[in-house]
């Protein structure tokens, strides 16, 4: 079976297209779920913290009070300094800023990688919509 490229592209943003309604519907009946959810979780909560209990079992499940943490950090100059200071660096995530790694890069051409890191390169294609004014080229 042969395609040609105006019917794989024609094919492609019909596809693009639906699933992105299908996304949008998706996600406008998740938000109502997940807002009626969040509103049990809120009167659940009050239970737990009028009883004093981090565990109620029931006979149709349990509710377990947690308490989460996240930190974040106001001051990047004052931390950074901490960090180096201390020799904290498992403090911070292990991973590599893109946008600054390839600017990195781009003033140290020639040089190679640094020790420890690789890349993956691998072309892709983008399809868009035709413009009023765009030309076919097949």
């Amino acid at each position: 079976m042969s395609f040609n490229t105006e019917e794989l592209v024609e094919a492609f943003i019909a596809i693009r297209t639906a699933r992105d309604e299908l996304k949008k519907k998706y996600e406008a009946d998740d938000a109502v779920l997940e807002e009626d959810m969040n509103k049990i979780k809120v009167e659940l909560l009050k239970i737990c913290n009028t009883v004093g209990a981090d565990t109620i079992k029931t006979s149709s499940g349990t509710v377990m009070r947690k308490l989460n943490e996240r930190f974040y950090c106001s001051d990047w100059n004052v931390f950074g300094k901490f960090v180096l200071e201390n020799s904290a660096v498992e403090l911070l995530e292990r991973r590599i800023h893109q946008t600054n790694f390839k600017q990195f890069m781009s003033e140290h051409e020639g040089d190679g990688l640094p020790p420890g890191v690789n890349a993956m390169r691998e072309f892709d294609v983008t399809i868009r919509k035709p413009s009023s004014s765009s030309v076919v080229n097949n």
